[in-house]
């Protein structure tokens, strides 16, 4: 898998006095957009003449892509959502025992995994909790030792009564339950206001996904920036909101989540980023025929 150099330039964006930082960890195989969203056909995607360089090709195959955002914020240095994660059995071929300098690019942002404080995790799938540990003698440690790292209560709960398959068993017991042994995570009730985690900082709801999944809010200096999470995959759903993942827990839910979100964006200065969205990754939410689409706001 072709996965950016550790020394290329990390993108930014600054938001008020706050800069996020993309941590590139890999681009996912052209195959992962029909898998993902079978419903974005090459004939629905190709129909969306703005999805293209960026977000698809001209036969309208999604570019998706694996990362995640770091950011200074009062004090705190936030990492939301670790990704796939090195060395992890996995049962998707493209997850599977990876090799990325993402931890390297973590740390030329200004990250070193000890100077973390805060890990927020918008659910718990696979390529979103893979580097909360690492391996290290063999055992599974977190990644993140000196991190608080969070959750939404109802996204924890619902996985605890969840009958999982094998490959999702695996997941928790390598990236999830060795950061609980350590006492490190922890859950938030996060009501349907919103949790204020830190003065500008917020989780807000956004099920469907998952039952407990969330965006993240960060707000300064009067400016907006709304990480995804997956409420929302690839800009092609900003054209087609009904078109749903496969993976989605609630596909109803997950449908009526992102055209709220998307609405409530629309027409503001917020950036959406999207965190899977490939390069250039950030835009804002315009109206657009009956729905809408994103204008693309290029990293620094």
């Amino acid at each position: 898998m072709h996965t950016s150099p550790a020394t290329a330039p990390i993108p930014s964006w600054t938001v008020g006095g706050v800069t996020v930082h993309r941590i590139d960890e890999a681009a996912l195989p052209p195959a992962t957009g029909p898998w993902l969203l079978p419903d974005a056909t090459p004939e629905v995607v190709t129909a969306q003449d703005w999805l293209h360089p960026h977000f698809a090709g001209q036969d309208g195959i999604l570019h998706i892509d694996s990362h995640s955002f770091a950011f200074l914020v009062n004090g705190l240095r936030v990492l939301v959502d670790t990704g796939i994660g090195n060395g992890k059995e996995r049962a998707n071929p493209a997850w599977h025992n990876l090799r990325t300098g993402f931890l390297e690019r973590l740390t030329a942002a200004g990250f070193p995994p000890d100077s973390v404080d805060l890990v927020i995790l918008t659910h718990l799938h696979a390529d979103h909790v893979g580097w909360n540990t690492r391996q290290v003698n063999g055992e599974w440690v977190p990644t993140f030792p000196n991190a608080r790292y969070l959750t939404s209560r109802a996204e924890r709960e619902f996985w605890t009564t969840y009958d999982m398959e094998e490959a999702r068993e695996q997941m928790f017991r390598d990236s999830v339950i060795p950061v609980e042994q350590a006492g490190l995570l922890s859950t938030v009730d996060v009501p349907h206001t919103g949790a204020e985690i830190s003065p500008g900082l917020r989780m807000i709801p956004t099920p469907g996904h998952t039952p407990g999944h969330v965006a993240v809010e960060l707000t300064s200096q009067g400016k907006t920036a709304l990480i995804s999470g997956d409420c929302v995959h690839h800009p092609v759903q900003l054209a087609h909101p009904a078109i749903g993942a496969c993976v989605d827990i609630d596909p109803l839910q997950s449908e009526t989540t992102r055209r709220e979100l998307l609405g409530s964006l629309a027409g503001t200065d917020t950036l959406l980023l999207g965190t899977h969205f490939a390069p250039p990754t950030a835009g804002h939410v315009l109206a657009h025929a009956d729905a809408y689409r994103l204008e693309p706001v290029p990293a620094s």
